[in-house]
């Protein structure tokens, strides 16, 4: 099984977890297009550098929209990975980049995810939110956690928004 991003749940309410991510390290390539392209354009060079550096893959893919057309696309490196022992990533448009510990909501879904798609869980969530008084403190991130060939129906995707 693939190795996952390293949480605690906290609570689960109506639907949506919130989480306690543990710090990481992860690498990012960041990307333009829509949420579909993009994921695909970054996924290709971030593989390259795990392959080419034999570091296990892990789960999810993270996405987190940074303006109207730029995407950064990140994998989470395995756990115990120190940013100072890790291979650089010299000619590569990969950046390795410290993810502090921090509280999220996670709404989890199926399907596509699609910019409709995601959209709609992202506003499902921010409600959800407001209902519990939780507050957002950051962009939402999506979380794949599926290859493409899986069927739609199948697959775990997760909007996470981080939260005070």
């Amino acid at each position: 099984m693939t190795a996952q991003q390293k949480f605690k749940v906290q609570q689960q309410l109506d639907g949506f977890e919130v989480r306690q991510f543990a710090p990481c390290v992860v690498a990012d390539v960041v990307v333009s297009g829509d949420i579909s392209s993009a994921g695909n354009q970054g996924f290709r060079p971030l593989f390259n550098y795990i392959s080419q550096n034999q570091i296990s893959m892990t789960a999810p893919v993270l996405e987190e929209e940074l303006d109207a057309k730029q995407w950064r696309i990140s994998f989470v490196m395995p756990e115990g990975s120190d940013i100072a022992t890790l291979p650089n990533p010299v000619g590569s448009p990969v950046v390795l980049r410290e993810l502090a510990a921090h509280r999220a909501a996670v709404l989890r879904f199926s399907g596509r995810t699609t910019q409709k798609a995601v959209l709609e869980r992202e506003l499902e969530l921010q409600k959800l939110l407001q209902t519990h008084g939780l507050h957002p403190n950051g962009k939402a991130r999506i979380a794949r956690f599926d290859p493409p060939w899986k069927p739609p129906f199948a697959r775990h995707n997760e909007v996470i928004i981080p939260i005070d």
